[in-house]
């Protein structure tokens, strides 16, 4: 997949793209440095991270990998006579090991889903 190019034509926007890519380098390299801490810390790894081999284990996943699990979830939101009905793909074991390894409970995620 490649990416098209970016051409930024004002100064004030080249400085707030530096920022939002500066952001978002750091809150990857925080994910990833909370999963590793919490995993070291449990002595454990983390398995199904890995495309193709399931079984395989790691106590140094990347975010990429760990957003990776995540790349299945789907919102869907149905609008018809007056009301909304919402629906969330169910998680994974995997995937609630994950948001419980950000120190997030299942319910941050079924929020979602939440038709009040």
């Amino acid at each position: 997949m490649g990416l098209a190019p970016l051409y930024v034509q004002r100064d004030d926007h080249r400085v707030g793209l530096v920022r939002l890519l500066t952001l978002a380098l750091r809150v990857l390299t925080l994910v990833e440095g909370v999963v590793r801490q919490r995993l070291s810390e449990q002595k454990e790894e983390l398995a199904g991270v890995f495309a193709g081999n399931p079984k395989r284990r790691t106590s140094q996943s990347t975010t990429e990998r760990l957003l990776e699990a995540f790349s299945e979830v789907t919102l869907t939101v149905v609008c018809a006579s007056g009301s909304t009905q919402r629906h969330v793909t169910p998680l994974s074991p995997l995937q609630q090991r994950i948001l419980a390894l950000f120190g997030l409970s299942p319910a941050v995620y079924l929020r979602l889903a939440d038709d009040s």
